[in-house]
């Protein structure tokens, strides 16, 4: 058999890729569990992030609510009871405000949905197979 220089190593070639063949699953099954945990990782990301969402249209549902109360107390004339529900309607819509933007980054982390880390290793590992790193 001839063997192609190598700096750190005389081991056959016929060795190397026995060896090769021997560490090729394991290389595949890491890669794998790092997609699967990038991958549950994003999902609960998004769902907090829809979680937020859903909170942010109940905060803003109530704000409503308590706006219509506030038109109808207005309506009433009797200003300290209209005055304190609109107070609490402006509240309950910064909540709101604030939820929405705050679910809004949480989705925005979460994507895209694609294992970025276990596809760059395996574009890595599939160069350094071929020889091209």
């Amino acid at each position: 058999m001839t063997q192609s220089p190598q700096p750190d190593s005389q081991e056959p070639i016929g060795a190397l890729m026995h060896r090769l063949s021997e560490q090729i699953p394991d290389l595949v099954r890491s890669e794998l569990r790092l997609a699967q945990v990038e991958l549950a990782e994003k999902g609960k990301r998004a769902g907090a992030g829809a979680g937020l969402f859903g909170a942010a249209g109940l905060l803003a549902l109530l704000g409503a609510a308590t706006l219509v109360a506030t038109a109808v107390l207005a309506l009433d004339l009797v200003l300290p009871a209209w005055a304190a529900a609109l107070i609490v309607a402006v509240v309950l819509l910064a909540a709101a405000g604030v939820a929405a933007l705050v679910g809004k980054k949480e989705i925005q982390t979460a994507t895209p949905a694609a294992p970025e880390r276990a596809i760059a290793g395996v574009k890595e590992d599939v160069a350094v197979v071929k020889g091209q790193h």
